[in-house]
């Protein structure tokens, strides 16, 4: 079973990139590191936190995100709740909402290095893992509660699927649903 998971999770990768990451590139886009330097995990053209969300926090609730996220996990939502902006925090988030149940994404956006890797590291502490995800962002765990927290130059995005039946989608736990996801948003950050 776990084979599956990898070899879907290499397809649904292959799909993501060939399709929202194919929009652009600009001099801020990173390729995924192979190991976790400092040099690797910071850039003076990644985008900080500002007083409003970022055009990549913005992909995640947006209909391209939708469609690649519908592709890789076989269930199309039935709307997208309207995105959330919470200025203090640097968190923008919506819900998709499914016949069986919803998914929320939410995108921490953060202005240094250090300041990511320790808001990262500090969801790995509150929840725990059962996963390491390589080659997925600079760094991605499955969570003990099956939601997928993925890393990407200044942000840290969270795929909580709690909401979602063990049935949710054919032949996916909800940890691979939330992988899925996580590879395809993953995919529209590309060049983002």
């Amino acid at each position: 079973m776990r084979r599956a998971v990898i070899i879907s999770l290499a397809v649904v990768a292959a799909v993501a990139l060939a399709g929202c990451g194919s929009s652009g590139n600009h001099a801020g886009s990173t390729t995924t590191p192979s190991t976790t330097t400092v040099n690797q995990l910071s850039s003076p053209l990644w985008d900080k936190a500002k007083p409003t969300p970022s055009k990549s926090a913005k992909m995640v609730c947006q209909k391209e995100a939708s469609a690649e996220i519908a592709a890789s996990i076989g269930v199309k939502e039935t709307r997208v709740t309207t995105p959330t902006w919470d200025k203090a925090q640097h968190l923008y988030s919506c819900t998709y909402v499914y016949p069986k149940g919803k998914i929320t994404l939410v995108v921490k956006e953060m202005s240094t290095q250090a300041e990511t890797t320790a808001y990262f590291d500090s969801v790995k502490e509150k929840y725990g893992i059962t996963q390491e995800l390589k080659g997925l962002g600079q760094g991605a765990w499955v969570l003990k509660n099956n939601d997928v927290v993925v890393r990407k130059d200044y942000k840290v995005l969270l795929v909580d699927v709690h909401a979602i039946p063990a049935n949710f989608a054919p032949s996916m736990t909800r940890s691979d649903v939330a992988v899925n996801t996580g590879v395809a948003i993953l995919g529209c950050w590309t060049g983002a």
